[in-house]
C-alpha cells in the first residue's frame, strides 16, 4: 500500500471550513477512484496547518490521480483556505496497525 501526503499552510481562523471541504467534497471523490483506500485529514487548530493522507493500492493508482487532474482539483478546493503553496510526499505503507 502506498501513501500520498499533502501539507497545506492554512490559516487557524479557515480550519472548519477545510474540515468541512475535506469531508463533503474531497472524500466522497476519492472514493470513487481506483485504488483507493483511505484518507486522514490532520489539522494545527493553532498554526491553521493541514495535512492530507491517502491511502493507494498500488503505485500507479495513486500516480494515476495525478495524470488524470484528480490531485490538483481537490487541492484547489482549498486555494482560497491556503496560506501558502501546499507540499507533496508520497510513501511506501511499511507497517499498519
Amino acid at each position: 500500500m502506498y501513501a500520498r501526503m499533502v501539507a497545506m499552510p492554512g490559516r487557524p481562523d479557515k480550519m472548519d471550513e477545510a474540515q468541512k471541504i475535506f469531508n463533503e467534497s474531497v472524500i466522497p471523490v476519492a472514493r470513487q477512484q481506483k485504488g483507493f483506500r483511505g484518507a486522514f485529514f490532520l489539522t494545527d487548530p493553532e498554526t491553521g496547518k493541514g495535512v492530507s493522507l491517502t491511502l493507494w493500492d498500488t503505485p500507479e493508482d495513486m500516480k494515476a490521480g495525478e495524470s488524470s487532474g484528480y490531485l490538483q482539483e481537490q487541492i484547489a478546493k482549498f486555494g482560497p483556505l491556503m496560506a501558502g503553496p501546499p507540499t507533496r510526499e508520497v510513501f511506501l505503507v511499511a507497517a499498519q496497525a
